[in-house]
């Protein structure tokens, strides 16, 4: 049950399209609805940011098991311009698109373990997982 999906994010509306995706496969997996909304709240987010800041990417999702566990696996990827400086957008309430600034450690605090790899110029991979309890 090892699937992979995802969808591309080029115009707003992807961004639901990810976030519904995101928490069919939550429920799928077994996750209860507390924490459907909490990841479907990350996806949200991770989408809105390719939107915003790199115009195109995609949202992936894929099923992980470790040895006693399985979980969702996010992968949010773009090719824009790159993070300029990843401890400050890690920084609660930074924000440059005026919004609450929820970002980042909004995303890192709703999932499980939290990744994100930036190179300036060629894009931005950030990789979550939620485990399901």
């Amino acid at each position: 049950m090892n699937f992979q999906s995802g969808v591309h994010i080029k115009k707003e509306w992807d961004i639901v399209g990810a976030r519904q995706l995101g928490r069919n496969r939550a429920k799928e997996l077994g996750f209860g609805t507390v924490d459907q909304a909490r990841i479907a709240t990350a996806i949200s987010e991770l989408a809105r940011n390719i939107y915003l800041y790199a115009g195109t990417g995609r949202v992936s999702f894929e099923i992980v098991e470790d040895i006693n566990k399985k979980g969702l696996k996010i992968v949010a990827a773009d090719e824009g311009p790159g993070i300029l400086d990843i401890s400050q957008v890690m920084e609660d309430g930074f924000s440059t698109s005026g919004g609450l600034g929820a970002g980042l450690p909004g995303v890192k605090r709703l999932m499980d373990d939290f990744d994100i790899d930036s190179v300036q110029g060629e894009g931005t991979v950030i990789t979550t997982i939620k485990w399901v309890r």
